[in-house]
C-alpha cells in the first residue's frame, strides 16, 4: 500500500501538490492523467525517491521493488538480450555470486547448492527464454537479440528500456508515456502483457484507448490535487461531464459542443460508402458526443481555416519507388492518387515505410524512380516530429506567426495563438524553455494558419496531452481538405479517418476493414512471425543448466561483436563525416541568426545586404536538409546490420 499524508511538493516556487491525501492499494491498476506540467512525472520521481516532499509524509512498503523505464540508454557493447536480463537485479546478483565462488571440498558443495536453489526459486533457468519472448513481443527479431545495444537507434533503445523494466520482478511498475515509441501492433501486445502484471501499476499516458485497456482507476492531477476516479478513462470523463453539467456556466458550451458533433455525425452518415467502416466511425463519434461535456473547460479552441483551392486529384504517384537506396527501396510499385475528399489512416509496423511514404507524398524526399504529379494549387500541411527542430528557440510564438504571415494584424495573430493556449506573455517570450508538447502545439498552429488543402500528419499526438488531442480531433473533423494520418492513437484514427491504407512488404494498398479488423490481422500475423523466436526461446529454456560454459559463451559473444564492429566501421566513418558537416552548417546558421538580430540590418538602405543574408540562410537550410537525409540513410544501414 502507498499512502500520501497531507503531502506538499514544490518545484521552485510552483506548488505541484498541495496537502494531498492519497491511498493506493496493492495490485491496483491506475492511469495518471492531467495537463502537461501538472506534476505527473514529478509524482513518479517522488515515488522513486528521486525527490522528496516539502511537507507531509509518503509511506511506502519496506523493500518494495520498483521498476520504471529509463529515459536514457548508454551505447553499451552488451547484447540486447543481456541488457534486458540486467533488469532482473536479483538474477544478476546470484549469477555473479556463482561465478565468483570457489569450490571448497570441505563444504561438500553446499555454497554452490544454495546458490543454485536460489536461482531455481526465482525461475532463473528460464530467464533467457522470458527475455527473448519480451523482445519478440516488442518487435525484435531473433537475430537482433545478439546485436549490441549501441547498434540500435534511439526509438529501439527505448523499447529495450521498456523490455528491461518489464523483465524486473517488481512490486510497483511505473510507466511514463510507454507508447510514444511503439507502433500500433506493439501497443496492443503491451496492453495484453500489462493485463497479467501482478503488482501495482501506475501509467502516465495520453492514449485513452491504451488506458481503457489496462487500468481500473484514474488518478487525476489537477490544481495541485490528486483525485481518484473508479473505472476507465471513459468513466472518468463521464463523471467529469456530470460534474460540469451541474455548473450553469458550462451548460451552454456543452450544448454547442454536442450540437456540433450531432451535425458532423449526420453529415458523415449521409455520405458514408462502406457500411462496416461507417458503423465503426459513427460509433466512435457518438462516443465522443457522450464525453464532449468533459472537455468544455479545455484551454484549446481552434479550427482549420478554409483552403483557398481544392484541386482534384491533389497529388499522384506513378510507378514510384521510395527509400534511400535504388538497389534496396523501402517501397516500390506505387500507383495511386489522393483526391480532395480523402481521409486516410496509414497502417503498418514500425519500419514498414509509413514515414517514407508520407515524406514522398509531401515532396520532402525525392522518389528513387517514378513520377510525382501535383494538382494545380496544391498546398500541403506536413507535420512530423523532426519539424520541431526548425522552430527558432530564441524567438516567440508571435514572431513565428509574423514570419509566415507578416501582413496580418498582430492582434489577429495573438487571438489565434490564444486558441492553442499561448496567452499573454507566453505568446511574446522565446520558446526555448517550452516543453515538447508546447512546441508541438506551436508547430501545429503554424501549419493550420497556412490553410493547407492536404494534411499529412506523422504521429501528430506525440507530446500532446489529452485535452489538446481532443481539440485536434474536433478540428480535424471539420477540416475541408484531404487528410492522411500516421498515428498509434486509435481514438484519433477512429474519429477522423474514413479508410485505411496498409503499408506492408514494400507495398502500399487499401486495407479492406476497420481498425478492429486490422488489430486482429496484425496480431495473427505477428503471432505467426514470432513462432521461430518463441521456439528458440523455449529451446534456450530447456537447455540452460548450471554447467553452462560461460567462458566459451563470452568468447563467442566477443567474436560476434568484433564481426559487427568490422562491418560498422566504414559506415560509422561516413556518419562522423556527415555529422561534422552538419555541425559546420549549424555553426554558419548560428552566425547568420546572430547577424539577423541586428536591428540596423532592416533599415531601407541595407535592403540588399538583408536579401543576401536571407538567401545564404535558405541555402544553408537546404544543405542541412540534404545532410540530414544522408545521415538517416547511413544510420539505417547501421541499424540493419546484424551478426
Amino acid at each position: 500500500m502507498i499512502r500520501l499524508k497531507t503531502l506538499t511538493l514544490r518545484r521552485g516556487t510552483k506548488v505541484l501538490l498541495n496537502r494531498v491525501e492519497l491511498t493506493l492499494q496493492p495490485g491496483s491498476k491506475t492511469g495518471v492523467v492531467g495537463a502537461n506540467g501538472a506534476g505527473k512525472s514529478s509524482f513518479f520521481a517522488l515515488l522513486r525517491d528521486e525527490i522528496h516532499a516539502d511537507e507531509g509524509d509518503l509511506e511506502m512498503p519496506p523493500r518494495v521493488a520498483i521498476a520504471h523505464v529509463a529515459q536514457e540508454t548508454p551505447a553499451l557493447p552488451c547484447s540486447a538480450l543481456d541488457y534486458v536480463l540486467d533488469g532482473d537485479i536479483e538474477l544478476r546478483k546470484i549469477e555473479a555470486e556463482i561465478a565468483a565462488i570457489t569450490y571448497d571440498a570441505d563444504d561438500d558443495g553446499m555454497a554452490h547448492g544454495e546458490l543454485f536453489a536460489r536461482l531455481e526459486a526465482i525461475d532463473g533457468y528460464t530467464a533467457q527464454a522470458r527475455a527473448a519472448k519480451l523482445l519478440a513481443g516488442l518487435g525484435f527479431s531473433l537475430e537482433e537479440n545478439s546485436r549490441p545495444v549501441s547498434s540500435f537507434s534511439g526509438g529501439w533503445r527505448m523499447r529495450l528500456n521498456l523490455a528491461q523494466a518489464l523483465m524486473c520482478r517488481s512490486d510497483l511498475l511505473l510507466l511514463d508515456e510507454p507508447t510514444n515509441h511503439l507502433d500500433l501492433e506493439t501497443v496492443v501486445w503491451l496492453e495484453e502483457w500489462l493485463k497479467t502484471y501482478p503488482g501495482m501499476l501506475l501509467i502516465i499516458s495520453h492514449d485513452r484507448d491504451f488506458l481503457d485497456s489496462t487500468i481500473k482507476q484514474i488518478l487525476h492531477v489537477d490544481n495541485a490535487q490528486l483525485t481518484v476516479y473508479t473505472g476507465t478513462y471513459e468513466d472518468f470523463e463521464n463523471q467529469c461531464a456530470e460534474r460540469l453539467a451541474q455548473q450553469s456556466q458550462a451548460f451552454d458550451k456543452q450544448q454547442r459542443q454536442i450540437a456540433h458533433l450531432e451535425s458532423f455525425i449526420t453529415r458523415f452518415k449521409a455520405k458514408a460508402s462502406k457500411a462496416k467502416q461507417a458503423q465503426s466511425r459513427v460509433k466512435a463519434l457518438e462516443k465522443m458526443e457522450k464525453i464532449a461535456a468533459a472537455h468544455v473547460d479545455s484551454p484549446f479552441n481552434f479550427s482549420f481555416r478554409e483552403p483557398d483551392s481544392s484541386p482534384n486529384p491533389l497529388v499522384r504517384l506513378e510507378a514510384a519507388a521510395a527509400g534511400y537506396s535504388a538497389d534496396h527501396p523501402i517501397l516500390s510499385g506505387i500507383n495511386l492518387s489522393v483526391d480532395n475528399s480523402a481521409r486516410l489512416g496509414l497502417l503498418g509496423v514500425n519500419g514498414a515505410g509509413k514515414s517514407t511514404f508520407i515524406r514522398s507524398l509531401a515532396g520532402e524526399q525525392d522518389l528513387l524512380s517514378g513520377i510525382r504529379t501535383e494538382g494545380k494549387g496544391l498546398k500541403i500541411g506536413y507535420f512530423a516530429q523532426h519539424q520541431l527542430e526548425y522552430l527558432r528557440i530564441d524567438e516567440s510564438p508571435l514572431w513565428h506567426m509574423q514570419k509566415i504571415d507578416p501582413t496580418t494584424r498582430e492582434q489577429e495573430h495573438r487571438n489565434f495563438l490564444g486558441g492553442f493556449n499561448f496567452h499573454g506573455q507566453m505568446a511574446l517570450n522565446p520558446i526555448a524553455p517550452f516543453s515538447g508538447g508546447e512546441k508541438a502545439r506551436l508547430a501545429l498552429a503554424l501549419l493550420i494558419w497556412q490553410k493547407p488543402n492536404l494534411l499529412l500528419l506523422d504521429e501528430p499526438t506525440n507530446h500532446l496531452d489529452i485535452e489538446m488531442r481532443e481539440a485536434l480531433t474536433f478540428a480535424l473533423q471539420d477540416f475541408d481538405g484531404a487528410l492522411i494520418v500516421v498515428s498509434h492513437d486509435r481514438h484519433i484514427l477512429r474519429a477522423t479517418v474514413d479508410d485505411f491504407w496498409l503499408i506492408e512488404d514494400g507495398k502500399v494498398q487499401p486495407f479492406d476493414g476497420d481498425l478492429d479488423d486490422y488489430t486482429r490481422y496484425s496480431q495473427e500475423k505477428r503471432s505467426s512471425d514470432k513462432s521461430a523466436v518463441v521456439a528458440a526461446a523455449n529451446a534456450i529454456s530447456n537447455s540452460v543448466a548450471p554447467t553452462v560454459n560461460r567462458k566459451e559463451q563470452k568468447r563467442l559473444e566477443a567474436e560476434a561483436r568484433q564481426k559487427l564492429a568490422n562491418a560498422r566501421k566504414p559506415l560509422e566513418k561516413d556518419l562522423a563525416r556527415i555529422e561534422a558537416e552538419m555541425a559546420r552548417i549549424s555553426a554558419e546558421q548560428a552566425t547568420i541568426t546572430s547577424t539577423l538580430a541586428d536591428e540596423t540590418l532592416y533599415l531601407p538602405e541595407r535592403k540588399d545586404a538583408l536579401q543576401k543574408i536571407l538567401a545564404s540562410e535558405l541555402k544553408l537550410k537546404e544543405k542541412l536538409a540534404e545532410r540530414e537525409l544522408a545521415w538517416v540513410s547511413v544510420s539505417e544501414e547501421i541499424d540493419n546490420l546484424s551478426v
